[in-house]
C-alpha cells in the first residue's frame, strides 16, 4: 500500500484501467488546491455519491481544512458515526434495527457485523482505528438545525445585519445582497416577488438600502416597523402612499408579523447567529465543520436559510485576502432546484457569484446532484473538477457532457467527447470518472472506504441523540452572550424615575448632553424613560515597533450610576459603548426621564472625573498581542488568538503548496531520469538474454555437426572436422561472453534499483522534513501587552448619556438600547 498522508492531498480511492476490470495499484491522490477551481459531483441513486463527498469531507478534516456543509437530505451528518474502537458497542445505536431483523439478526449481533464490515473495508484500503482517531481531533465537528431544537439552533431572523465594508463599497455586491436577502425574505413568507414589478420587493429593498448604506443593521421587529411607516417619502419619482398606499404596507406588515408571532417559528428565534467565522474555526482556531442540516424544513424555509447562508459567505469570501491555496469549503449535497438552468429562484445569483469570484480568496465550492438536468451548466463552466458516475438516462448523460464541453471551452482545454460518452457508460457501483483541468487527462477510480459509517439519512431523534448535549450547550452560551450584552429588565423604581420632572435642565449648561436613539418602538401601552450615565470617549495611541503595531483607536465608556449616586471610582466599572448606538443631540418628544444625581448637577465635578478619566484609559487600558516563535510573527491589533493561528495556517499552507511543487520539479525529474535508466537497463537484459539464446543454440548446432562427423567418418578426422571443431568452440567463447553481458547488465540494473530506492527514501525525508516545519501543531505563542502612549491620549468626548428603557403597565422597566 502506498503513503496516502501527503501534504496538501486528499485519498480519494484508487485509479482503475479505463477498461475498467483490474484494479491498479495506484492511488488517486487529489491535490486540495486543485479545488479552489471548485468541484461539481454527479451521479444516480446508488452511484456511490454519498461516499465519494463523505471520503473529500473527511480527507479535508484530515488536512485541517474547514467546511459548511448544506445538507438537504440528512445524509452528511454521518460524518459524526466515526468510532475510533471500530466495536459493536459504537454501532449498535445507529445500526438499522429494520435491516437488522431482515438479516436475521439481533441488533446487537447485527452491530457487531457492521462493525467487522467496516474494519475489514477500512483495512482493504490501509485505513483504521487511529486514522479515525485523527480525524476526530483534527477538526471539531457540529450539525446546526435551523428553526429546529434536535441540533445546534442557529438563527438568522434576529438581524438582518448591514454588511460588510468591502460589499458596500461595491455597488454591483451590494445591490445583489440587497436583492437576494428580500428574495429570501418573501419566499419564506410566500410571497412570489419580481425584483423589478413587485412592489413588495421593492420596499423592503429600498428600506434595507437606506438603513445598510448608513451601517445600520435590522431586526425583523424593526423591519415590520419601518414597513408600516418607511423612513423616506418618495420611491422613484413617485409619492410613498402612491407607489404603495398605507393599507398595503400595513397587510405587509400584518403577513410578516403572523410569520414572527407563529409558536412553530420561535425556534428560528433561538440559537447562535448565522456568523461565518464562527463556523469555520473555533474560538481557539480549531476548524470546524459545520453542517446545515435543513432536511426538516419546508421548502420555502430551505430556499430562505440557503439564500442567507450564501449571501453570508460570499460577505465572508469579500472580506478575505486573496490565496492560491484551499482556506475552506462550501459544500452543498444536493443542489437541485437552488441552481436550475432557466428560473432564477434566490439562491442562484449568490451561488453565481460564489462560482465566480471564491477561487481567488481560497473558498472552494462544491455541489452534488443526482439530477444532472437541473443543473446550470453555463454557470458551471467555471468549474475545474467533475466526478461523474453511473447516470439515469441518456438525458443526463447529454447535460453532463454538455457541461464538460463548455468547462472545456472555458480552460482551452481538449474535450473528446465520444471518448467520454465511452467511459460514462462503462462505469459502475463506486466508480467515477475525474475531469481534472489541472490534469493531463481525465481519471476513472474506485473511492474509498469511508471512515464515517454511511448509515443514511438520520432521524431528528437520531440528531438529538447525537449532538443533544452539544446542542444545548450551545444554545445556552448563544443566550448568554445576549443576555450578557444588555441590561436586564427591572423594576421601574430601580432605575430612579420620577417622570413629572425633565431632569435634563439640571445638567450644567456647558456639558454637552447625547440621547441614545432607542432601538425599538415603545407601545401605546409603555413609556419611554431616559435614564443617565456619563459618557467619555478617548482616542488611544498603541505604539510598538517591534511588533509592528501603530493603531490609533477611539473607544466609549459608560459609567453607570446605581442608586442614583456616583461612586468613588467613578469609572472603575465602565462598560464599553456600542458600537450601534445613534447619538441625538434632542430627545424624542414625550420622553420621560429618571432623576439626575446631584453629582451630575456641579460643574467642577466634571473637570476631576475628565481626568480620572484619562488616567483610567492609561492604567486600565492595554493592547492584547500575539507572538509565534517559529516562524517569528506577531498578531495584528486586536486579533485574537484563535484568529491568529488560523492565519498563520494560512500562510503555512500557502508555503507548503509552494514547498510541495518544488519539491515535486525536483524529485519528479530525478524520478523520471532514473525510470527512463532502468527501463533502458531492462530493455538490455531483453536484448542480452535474446542474443545468449542465439548465440547458445548455434554453438551447440557447430559443436554437434563436427561431433558427428568425425564419430560418422571412415578415417582419420578430416581437415574440414578440425575447421568446425574450431568454429564450434570459438562460439563456445563467444557465447560465455554474452553470458557476462548479462551478468553485467543485471548488476547495473541492480544497482539503478537501489539508486531508485534510495531516491524514495530522500523524497520521503524531505516530505517528512517538510511536515515538522510545516505544522500548526509545533507552534507556540507567547502573550504579550502593548499600554497606550501616555503623551498622546485625548479626550474626544465628554459628556451626559441618557439611555432609553421601556416602562410597561407593570412598571418594568427594560433597556432598549
Amino acid at each position: 500500500m502506498q503513503d496516502f498522508e501527503k501534504l496538501g492531498v486528499f485519498y480519494l480511492g484508487k485509479e482503475k484501467s479505463i477498461a475498467g476490470r483490474e484494479s491498479d495499484e495506484e492511488l488517486l491522490l487529489y491535490d486540495s488546491k486543485d479545488l479552489t477551481t471548485h468541484a461539481v459531483v454527479v451521479g444516480m441513486t446508488g452511484s456511490g455519491k454519498t461516499g465519494l463527498c463523505v471520503d473529500l469531507l473527511e480527507e479535508a478534516g484530515m488536512d485541517r481544512i474547514p467546511a459548511i456543509v448544506i445538507d438537504p437530505k440528512g445524509d452528511i451528518s454521518n460524518l459524526l458515526l466515526t468510532f475510533p474502537d471500530l466495536d459493536g458497542k459504537s454501532f449498535e445505536p445507529w445500526v438499522d434495527s429494520g435491516q437488522a431483523s431482515r438479516e436475521g439478526m439481533s441488533v446487537p449481533e447485527f452491530a457487531e457485523s457492521e462493525a467487522a464490515k467496516w474494519k475489514k473495508g477500512l483495512d482493504g484500503w490501509g485505513q483504521d482505528g487511529e486514522r479515525i482517531r485523527t480525524f476526530r481531533e483534527n477538526v471539531d465537528l457540529r450539525v446546526y438545525t435551523p428553526g429546529s431544537s434536535s441540533g445546534r439552533p442557529v438563527t438568522v431572523l434576529k438581524s438582518f445585519n448591514a454588511p460588510p465594508k468591502e460589499v458596500l463599497n461595491d455597488s454591483d455586491a451590494f445591490r445583489e445582497r440587497i436583492s437576494a436577502t428580500t428574495s429570501g425574505l418573501l419566499a419564506l413568507m410566500g410571497i412570489e416577488a419580481d425584483p423589478i414589478r413587485s412592489s413588495e420587493h421593492i420596499l423592503i429593498s429600498k428600506i434595507l438600502e437606506t438603513h445598510w448604506e448608513q451601517g445600520k443593521s435590522l431586526d425583523l421587529g424593526r423591519l415590520i416597523s419601518e414597513i408600516m411607516d418607511p423612513p423616506f417619502q418618495r420611491v422613484g419619482v413617485m409619492e410613498l402612499d402612491a407607489f404603495f398606499s398605507a393599507k398595503d404596507r400595513n397587510e405587509l406588515a400584518m403577513t410578516m408579523n403572523n410569520l414572527l408571532a407563529s409558536p412553530s417559528f420561535s425556534s428560528w428565534l433561538q440559537g447562535e447567529p448565522l456568523n461565518i467565522k464562527s463556523l469555520l474555526h473555533t474560538p481557539e482556531g480549531k476548524p470546524c465543520i459545520s453542517i446545515m442540516s435543513i432536511s426538516h424544513l419546508s421548502d420555502a424555509e430551505r430556499m430562505f436559510f440557503v439564500t442567507i447562508l450564501l449571501n453570508e459567505v460570499l460577505s465572508w469570501v469579500r472580506s478575505q485576502a486573496g490565496t492560491s491555496s484551499l482556506r475552506a469549503i462550501l459544500y452543498m449535497d444536493e443542489v437541485f432546484g437552488y441552481f436550475p438552468p432557466t428560473k432564477n429562484p434566490p439562491s442562484k445569483q449568490p451561488m453565481l457569484t460564489l462560482l465566480k469570484q471564491a477561487r481567488a480568496f481560497g473558498l472552494g465550492v462544491v455541489l452534488a446532484t443526482q439530477n444532472p438536468v437541473d443543473l446550470d451548466y453555463k454557470g458551471l463552466s467555471n468549474t475545474g473538477t467533475w466526478f461523474l458516475g453511473r447516470l439515469q438516462t441518456e438525458r443526463d448523460k447529454a447535460r453532463v457532457l454538455e457541461g464538460l464541453e463548455g468547462a472545456a471551452a472555458q480552460t482551452g482545454t481538449r474535450f473528446n467527447k465520444r471518448e467520454m460518452e465511452q467511459i460514462l457508460a462503462g462505469l459502475g457501483k463506486r466508480k467515477f470518472l475525474m475531469n481534472n483541468v489541472h490534469d493531463d487527462e481525465p481519471v476513472v477510480f474506485e473511492t474509498r472506504w469511508a471512515m464515517s459509517y454511511l448509515r443514511g439519512p438520520l432521524t431528528k431523534n437520531q440528531l438529538v441523540d447525537l449532538v443533544g448535549d452539544d446542542a444545548k450547550e450551545a444554545l445556552a452560551q448563544a443566550e448568554s452572550l445576549v443576555a450578557n450584552s444588555r441590561p436586564s429588565a427591572v423594576p421601574a423604581a430601580e432605575v430612579n424615575t420620577k417622570p413629572t420632572v425633565d431632569s435634563t435642565q439640571f445638567v450644567p449648561k456647558d456639558i454637552p448632553q447625547r440621547f441614545v436613539e432607542p432601538a425599538e418602538r415603545v407601545g401605546s401601552n409603555d413609556r419611554l424613560l431616559y435614564r443617565p450615565v456619563l459618557l467619555g470617549r478617548g482616542r488611544l495611541h498603541f505604539v510598538r515597533a517591534t511588533y509592528k503595531i501603530d493603531e490609533w483607536k477611539e473607544m466609549t465608556f459608560l459609567a453607570d450610576i446605581k442608586g442614583g449616586e456616583m461612586p468613588d471610582e467613578v469609572w472603575e466599572n465602565a462598560k464599553v459603548a456600542s458600537e450601534d448606538f445613534d447619538f441625538n443631540a434632542e430627545p424624542p418628544q414625550g420622553a420621560e426621564f429618571a432623576d439626575l444625581p446631584e453629582d451630575l448637577q456641579v460643574t467642577k465635578n466634571y473637570k476631576s472625573w475628565q481626568k480620572e478619566f484619562k488616567e483610567f484609559l492609561y492604567r486600565g487600558q492595554e493592547l492584547e498581542v500575539w507572538k509565534c516563535n517559529s516562524p517569528k510573527k506577531y498578531s495584528e491589533a486586536y486579533e485574537t488568538l484563535g484568529d491568529f493561528k488560523v492565519r498563520l495556517e494560512q500562510d503555512i499552507s500557502e508555503k507548503r503548496d509552494e514547498a510541495v511543487e518544488k519539491l515535486r520539479k525536483k524529485y519528479g525529474a530525478k524520478f523520471t531520469t532514473m525510470r527512463d535508466k532502468i527501463r533502458r537497463a531492462e530493455d538490455k537484459i531483453d536484448v542480452e538474454k535474446a542474443q545468449y539464446r542465439e548465440k547458445s543454440m548455434s554453438s551447440k548446432w557447430s559443436m554437434g555437426a563436427s561431433i558427428l562427423g568425425a564419430l560418422l567418418g571412415r578415417k582419420t578426422l578430416s581437415a574440414t572436422n578440425v575447421r568446425r571443431a574450431s568454429s564450434a568452440m570459438g562460439q563456445r567463447s563467444r557465447v560465455a561472453k554474452e553470458k557476462d553481458d548479462i551478468d553485467r547488465a543485471e548488476d547495473k540494473l541492480e544497482d539503478l534499483e537501489a539508486k531508485f530506492k534510495d531516491l524514495e527514501v530522500e523524497f520521503k525525508e524531505a516530505v517528512t522534513e517538510l511536515e515538522e516545519k510545516l505544522s500548526v501543531e509545533n507552534l507556540e505563542f507567547e502573550d504579550l501587552a502593548v499600554p497606550p502612549r501616555k503623551s498622546d491620549i485625548s479626550i474626544e468626548d465628554y459628556c451626559v448619556c441618557w439611555l432609553p428603557w421601556r416602562v410597561d403597565s407593570n412598571g418594568i422597566a427594560e433597556p432598549i438600547y
